[in-house]
């Protein structure tokens, strides 16, 4: 192998060695704000008025139809 192709693998090799969330990243991410839901009640809300327009739910881990009375 030529010195330049065995510096460009291992270069990429180790490119990805320190994917993940350092200690003092972690302060950040604990933020409310951070949060994928940040506000459950108005998501529960938003996802009942979707499924009973829409006349089909699923993939949220609820069931029930397009009546509205769930």
């Amino acid at each position: 192998m030529k010195p330049t192709l065995l510096f460009t693998f291992i270069i990429f090799l180790t490119g990805c060695s320190s994917m993940g969330v350092e200690p003092w990243e972690r302060n950040n991410l604990a933020k409310p704000e951070m949060a994928l839901d940040s506000d459950p009640l108005t998501s529960a809300l938003d996802d009942h008025i979707y499924f009973s327009k829409e006349a089909s739910s699923g993939g949220r881990s609820f069931g029930g139809g397009g009546c509205g009375c769930n």
